[in-house]
């Protein structure tokens, strides 16, 4: 049986320390058909001859500030079999992609993640808390929040396109939308050991440059609702989980006095 390729997705932008890490992550782990491929946001440091010096393929774009476009644009040049995604301000362990690989080759999906440990500053953050269904049918659970880390995944190449890839004109949640188009039709495999480490600190990050993620998966799951892709049962849920998202988003406009914002979702509301 042939071994699958696999292209390595990092996009960039003014992390040249921390995407040394998450690339020397890559490099070390024991599988020889990989290709690594960096593509550079527009940055001002030398994050693009840090990817270079390791001997990755790099793309240089002009600054866009969208991950789901960066992250497209490096789909578009691999030519491996499978894909995998990785922040460059995050790590992965040894053995991450042998464990993968050998999972989608003895299961039915096409999409494999693994549970991910989070680090801010280092120190671990309990996910004690997070109750949520990871494997099989997990639509229901992943229209709440995203639970599917994109440095956690191992996908087939071909449901990637098929499922139209990133949306390019979302700064956050487009993996959050992606995911519930891909779990809308799909199952999905999940390794319960911490091939991840997702790091956060003191260096700007898009999921904290509103101080808010909702308001962008309210706009990512209206406009899916819309769109009408959804299955008849999984349409139902979404619709009630959209509902409660507005109805919750107009609240919290209304307790930090934004009573326009407010009245607007209170009449979106009324549409769901």
């Amino acid at each position: 049986m042939k071994k699958p390729s696999i292209s390595v997705i990092i996009p960039v932008y003014n992390r040249s320390r921390m995407l040394k890490e998450a690339l020397e992550s890559v490099f070390i782990q024991k599988y020889e058909k990989i290709e690594v491929i960096v593509v550079d946001d527009g940055s001002e440091d030398n994050s693009a001859e840090t990817a270079g010096n390791f001997g990755a393929d790099v793309l240089s774009i002009a600054h866009c500030g969208f991950p789901g476009k960066v992250r497209n644009i490096g789909v578009e040049k691999a030519e491996g079999d499978l894909l995998a995604f990785l922040d460059s301000d995050d790590l992965w362990k040894p053995g991450k992609l042998a464990a993968q690989t050998g999972d989608l080759a003895s299961g039915g999906e096409l999409l494999c993640h693994t549970r991910e440990i989070w680090d801010r500053e280092g120190k671990t953050v309990s996910q004690r808390k997070q109750r949520h269904r990871r494997e099989g049918d997990v639509f229901t659970d992943a229209l709440k929040k995203c639970i599917i880390g994109p440095s956690t995944v191992l996908m087939d190449k071909k449901l990637f396109r098929d499922s139209g890839g990133f949306r390019e004109d979302l700064e956050i949640a487009e993996d959050y939308e992606l995911w519930l188009r891909i779990t809308n039709r799909h199952t999905v495999s999940y390794i319960d050991k911490p091939f991840v480490i997702k790091r956060a600190g003191n260096w700007p990050q898009l999921s904290e440059k509103y101080g808010m993620i909702e308001y962008f998966r309210i706009q990512a799951l209206k406009d899916l609702v819309d769109s009408g892709i959804f299955t008849k049962r999984n349409h139902a849920e979404a619709r009630t989980e959209l509902l409660k998202k507005i109805r919750i988003y107009a609240a919290g406009c209304d307790k930090r006095g934004k009573k326009d914002e407010a009245e607007e979702y209170r009449k979106m509301a009324l549409e769901y």
